[in-house]
């Protein structure tokens, strides 16, 4: 299945991709702000999208411009909901498209997908009390904050942090309407 914006192409990651992907989520910055370190090698990342990408809804960012992937974003089984109707939004991209409306862009039509192909009654979504960026995204497409758990996620590197819960049910989508950047 294959998404499209007015900017951006969304389609299925393949193992080809790992040159890309690896260039995105290489940098200091882009994993962390999710609990995951730095890539370290193409082999890495080959290993990850393997693992993770192939085996759940994730789509690859591309730009259609100049059919470069910046980044990934896609609904997956949200460990913390038992709620077979319930799927959470995971989101990254690399450094250099942050600020953009990229993921904006790309987060809406897999939202719009999930609620319509889907039929899914609720997407969540989380991020770190710190990450404004995310938030940002979050809030721009409707999802309501629903509270903080405290000291509920270990990432790689050892610390424990808290998680900021939100919501979205296809009604709070549609009254968020369409906003840009």
């Amino acid at each position: 299945m294959i998404l499209t914006t007015d900017r951006l192409l969304l389609r299925p990651i393949t193992t080809d991709d790992a040159r890309a992907m690896y260039e995105c989520y290489r940098g200091p910055n882009v994993g962390p702000n999710a609990g995951w370190k730095p890539h370290e090698s193409v082999d890495e990342t080959r290993e990850i999208i393997e693992q993770i990408f192939l085996a759940n809804n994730v789509f690859g960012i591309v730009l259609r411009e100049d059919n470069a992937l910046i980044g990934s974003v896609g609904l997956i089984d949200d460990p913390k909901r038992d709620n077979d109707r319930t799927k959470m939004l995971g989101y990254s991209i690399g450094e250099d498209y942050w600020g953009r409306g990229y993921m904006t862009e790309a987060a809406r039509a897999v939202v719009d997908d999930g609620f319509v192909r889907l039929g899914l009654d609720l997407i969540s979504a989380y991020c770190y009390p710190e990450n404004a960026r995310s938030r940002r995204v979050l809030t721009k497409l409707g999802f309501r904050y629903e509270g903080t758990l405290a000291l509920c996620e270990m990432i790689y590197n050892g610390e424990v942090r808290a998680n900021e819960c939100y919501a979205l049910t296809p009604q709070y989508f549609a009254e968020a309407g369409v906003e840009d950047n």
